[in-house]
């Protein structure tokens, strides 16, 4: 498993945080998401087997939200 942390475009609600967050837990692969509303981050583990950096951006991406950067946390 990686443990990464994205900094997404500022969030604008708390509900969108929550929106984020709820999709990232139904994806196959990626465990523990934890959508940060007051840094606009995302803190996660993926199984780089079944899903990439890539495929959680689409993720975020499908619902209307932005990543700006990815940071691997070892």
């Amino acid at each position: 498993m990686k443990n990464i942390v994205m900094q997404l475009e500022t969030l604008s609600c708390p509900t969108c945080a929550a929106k984020i967050e709820s999709a990232l837990k139904k994806t196959a692969g990626v465990k523990d998401p934890e959508v940060l509303f007051n840094t606009s981050r995302v803190k996660l583990y993926f199984d780089p087997k079944i899903i990439d950096e890539e495929g959680v951006k689409s993720v975020i991406s499908k619902l209307g939200y932005g990543s700006l950067s990815v940071k691997e946390i070892s």
